[in-house]
């Protein structure tokens, strides 16, 4: 069964995502489930689950390699990711798919989760 995960994302970066310009979600761990999905939390000041998106995959490579593969779809620049994968030996991204933005901005709540997630948290939805 594929299971789908709730993430917590600046601001910058969801309208990146949401836009098509920011193809890749770049994270220092990954889910070792199944997920089909993202669902997307945009952090402060807007508080709201916004959209999910759908995984095209998963890649996991050395930082320079990941950055190689990724880099024209980054949505970032190289100084953000070497800072964010700073003494990582293995780098993540999921592939992001289609995009739904939802037209109501949904609480944590209504996913069952307390509050904005470090990393990820598995939700039922």
């Amino acid at each position: 069964m594929k299971r789908k995960i709730l993430i917590s994302v600046n601001p910058e970066h969801v309208e990146n995502i949401i836009s098509g310009i920011k193809k890749y979600e770049y994270r220092r761990h990954v889910a070792k489930k199944d997920i089909s999905s993202i669902i997307i939390y945009e952090t402060t000041p807007i508080k709201r689950v916004v959209a999910e998106a759908e995984i095209e995959a998963i890649l996991s490579y050395t930082p320079d390699e990941l950055w190689e593969i990724t880099k024209n779809e980054s949505g970032i620049t190289r100084a953000f990711f070497d800072k964010y994968f700073k003494g990582k030996e293995i780098a993540h991204a999921y592939r992001i798919g289609k995009v739904k933005v939802f037209k109501e901005k949904k609480l944590l709540q209504d996913f069952g989760v307390r509050c904005a997630p470090q990393s990820f948290v598995y939700i039922n939805y």
